[in-house]
């Protein structure tokens, strides 16, 4: 019975193994788990407290933006500033100032004056994508990357408040054809649209494509040749009363001080809304709002781009900086900043209040806008009807170097021959032995384009390369003959196309001392990077003319929109 209970005893049943195994890694990977958490979260804590310690010390990212809106700018700047943003170990701060933007084109491709318009920005907030496609025109290096639009705002009509309800059904189209009040009612005598220069007003240029359109748009290369877009050219540019404001702002104060309908001389002018906006509640406001009339129709929109710039002064932080900026603008709370200054956003239809002589009207379709060449050729075009359009002499480089850009040059100098209402044009060409022993040869003399369009078209189409440039002596030669042409109460202005330096005759020192001052300015399309910059930029500065850089031949045609869209 012993050896029974003895066998008994030794029988035992064992726990097994792998449940204790399974438990143990379990354990094991928790807490390797609870292990690179806290040092990952230590990592992180570190890697942002060395962030914030901002090791290659502070940033100022410089933004420079039109007036109507540099005020909310200015306030999505400081949130953006609160969030302590570091780019690159640099920590930014940013600056915001306000400057019309042909102010600012005309800094950006030539001398920045610091005194007016604060340091050189790194982007820029203009109220349309015009701006950035005429410096793109002017030199396409100076855009950091493609413009994106923060905001919109349509264009209206401002008009004194007794004359805003009989505009009700008014249509950017009657532009060119209605000369009377009576059409909507009043005897109130000349109904005039005041247009400052389209090339320096957004809502001039935008009013024009509107009546251009003719529908939705756009209006293109093709509407601008047909007879129909000179005509109606011809028949605007005869409706701006005698004495146009330069600026918007300038139309606005004259209707504003304006005690009755017509007493400024004219009877409305276009403007965005937003600028409407300003003008009525800013500082000095008139003690009668403008009104503003949202025509009929397909409606023109300023965009507001975002455009972050490039070049020598814009360093790699201040570029990724400029760049998430431009992302936190975009943001719905942002936008809402935005819309409270004025701008029309997606994200929200909050207004601002109050509004005097704003009723932020729906807009229920937009006018498509034309190109960016095709604007240019559109302000070129409006330059060349109004009071009687500009003189304009051509120099055409044909030296050996331009045989493969040739026929893009014809074909933008055709074009604009072909889309001038009026005005004055000349031809001449230049190459070392292009007519004789001259560097120089007038193919046809300046005159009225009506007159000889004919003649510069085949002019344009018989050009051919020679050898050798000498361009300084071919420019004195023609500007010579230009001043002595030159038209009293007219834009007069040389152009010269050409992609190679001087390589003979007079130096640049006899051709400046030819030069007469500021009434005949020289301006310069140059292709490609052969061509002597800081000279030429010497003689346009000298006589009051730009200088276009394009990569090649086929900026040519939107450049030449640009240069002889201005008018002064």
């Amino acid at each position: 019975m012993s050896r029974h209970r003895s066998l008994r005893a030794k029988v035992r049943r064992g726990i097994a193994k792998w449940p204790v195994a399974i438990v143990a890694v379990v354990v094991l990977i928790a807490l390797g788990w609870g292990a690179w958490s806290w040092i990952g979260g230590v990592l992180d804590k570190r890697a942002q407290a060395q962030a914030q310690d901002c090791n290659e010390g502070d940033a100022v990212l410089r933004v420079s933006a039109t007036p109507s809106v540099a005020e909310a700018v200015a306030e999505v700047a400081r949130a953006w500033s609160a969030t302590r943003p570091v780019v690159y170990d640099h920590c930014i701060a940013v600056e915001v100032t306000s400057a019309d933007s042909s102010a600012v084109l005309d800094g950006l491709t030539g001398t920045w004056d610091a005194e007016k318009l604060g340091q050189r920005p790194h982007a820029w907030v203009p109220d349309s994508v015009l701006w950035a496609n005429r410096l793109s025109a002017l030199n396409a290096k100076l855009v950091g990357g493609t413009p994106k639009s923060i905001g919109t705002s349509p264009v209206l009509l401002a008009a004194p408040e007794a004359g805003a309800p009989v505009l009700k059904d008014f249509r950017w189209t009657d532009m060119p054809e209605v000369t009377d009040w009576q059409r909507f009612g009043p005897n109130w005598g000349r109904f005039s649209v005041a247009m400052p220069d389209p090339a320096a007003n957004t809502a001039s240029a935008l009013a024009i494509q509107s009546a251009l359109a003719g529908g939705k748009g756009p209006v293109t290369a093709d509407t601008l040749n047909s007879d129909a877009a000179k005509t109606t050219l011809t028949k605007l540019a005869a409706t701006v009363p005698p004495e146009v404001p330069t600026t918007t702002r300038e139309a606005l104060r004259r209707l504003g001080d304006s005690a009755t309908v017509n007493a400024a001389g004219f009877s409305v002018t276009p403007v965005s809304e937003v600028d409407l906006y300003k003008h009525n509640t800013g500082k000095e406001a008139p003690s009668k709002p403008l009104v503003g009339v949202l025509p009929v129709g397909p409606t023109p929109v300023a965009d507001f781009p975002y455009v972050a710039l490039s070049g020598p002064e814009v360093g790699e932080a201040e570029e990724r900086a400029a760049q998430a900026f431009r992302e936190f603008m975009t943001e719905p709370d942002q936008q809402k900043i935005l819309a409270h200054g004025g701008l029309r956003v997606e994200s929200t239809q909050d207004r601002p209040s109050p509004s005097p002589g704003v009723s932020w009207a729906a807009v229920t379709e937009n006018l498509v806008a034309a190109d960016a060449t095709t604007t240019q050729q559109l302000s070129a075009a409006w330059a060349s009807a109004d009071r009687g359009g500009q003189v304009v002499t051509v120099l055409a480089d044909v030296s050996t170097s331009m045989k493969p850009r040739l026929d893009k040059v014809k074909a933008a100098l055709r074009g604009q021959v072909d889309r001038s209402v009026s005005g004055s044009f000349g031809l001449w060409e230049f190459a070392r032995s292009v007519d004789g022993a001259k560097p120089y040869k007038q193919l046809v003399g300046t005159g009225p384009v009506v007159e000889k369009r004919e003649a510069l078209r085949r002019a344009i189409d018989g050009l051919k390369t020679v050898d050798g440039s000498q361009l300084y002596t071919a420019l004195g030669a023609c500007y010579e003959a230009a001043h002595d042409g030159f038209v009293a109460g007219r834009v007069n202005r040389v152009v010269v196309v050409t992609d190679s330096t001087s390589d003979g005759g007079i130096d640049l020192a006899a051709l400046k001392s030819r030069l007469k001052g500021k009434d005949l300015p020289v301006s310069f399309i140059a292709i490609g990077g052969e061509v002597d910059k800081a000279a030429l930029t010497d003689i346009a500065e000298s006589t009051g003319g730009s200088v276009s850089v394009v990569e090649d031949e086929n900026g040519v045609e939107a450049a030449l929109g640009q240069v002889l869209s201005t008018t002064a």
